[in-house]
C-alpha cells in the first residue's frame, strides 16, 4: 500500500514555510497531495486558481507530489484520495496545541486510522505564516524574502 499523506491548508499564498515542510516530507511519502481547503466564508488574496500555479509551479520538480482543491472535512477527502497520514507544518508552541486538538477531533470522527504527522518548520522559516506575508505585500513591503519565487504580485 502507498504511503499517501495530505497537507491541508488555504496556502493564500503558499510560503517557504510551507515548501520546507513538502521538500522535507517527499523522502517520507510515496505521494504527498498538497490539498488546497475551500471556504466560501472566507476572503482570499489569491484566487484558487491562482494559488493552484503557485504551488504547482512550487513543487513542479516533485514527481510525488500534486495538488488538488476541496471542500469539507479533511478526514474526508483523505478518504476520498486513500490517504492513511494528515501532515502538518509546527512554527511554535502554539501551533502544536491548535494542530494537536484538530488530530485528536480527526480520530475521534472518523473511522479510519488517519495519522497526523507534524514536521517542525526550518528554524530560519518558523516566523513565516500567510497572514503576515498577505500584511506585508498590502503594505508594499519586502515580500519576496518570504515566498517561493513563482509568488509575484
Amino acid at each position: 500500500m502507498d504511503r499517501v499523506a495530505v497537507f491541508p491548508g488555504s496556502f493564500d499564498p503558499i510560503t517557504l514555510g510551507h515548501l520546507d515542510i513538502i521538500e522535507r516530507a517527499v523522502p517520507l511519502f510515496d505521494k504527498i497531495i498538497v490539498a488546497i481547503g475551500t471556504n466560501s466564508s472566507k476572503n482570499y488574496m489569491f484566487s484558487l486558481e491562482q494559488r493552484i500555479k503557485f504551488i504547482e509551479d512550487s513543487v513542479a520538480k516533485f514527481e510525488n507530489v500534486e495538488v488538488m482543491a476541496y471542500k469539507g472535512l479533511t478526514v474526508d477527502f483523505c478518504d476520498e484520495v486513500n490517504a492513511q497520514f494528515i501532515l502538518r507544518g509546527l512554527r511554535n508552541p502554539a501551533d502544536f496545541e491548535f494542530e494537536k486538538a484538530i488530530a485528536h477531533t480527526n480520530r475521534a470522527i472518523t473511522n479510519h486510522n488517519i495519522e497526523t504527522i507534524f514536521l517542525l518548520t526550518s528554524s530560519g522559516k518558523a516566523y513565516i505564516s500567510s497572514s503576515i506575508v498577505r500584511d506585508v505585500m498590502r503594505n508594499g513591503g519586502k515580500y519576496e524574502i518570504l515566498v517561493p519565487d513563482v509568488v509575484r504580485i
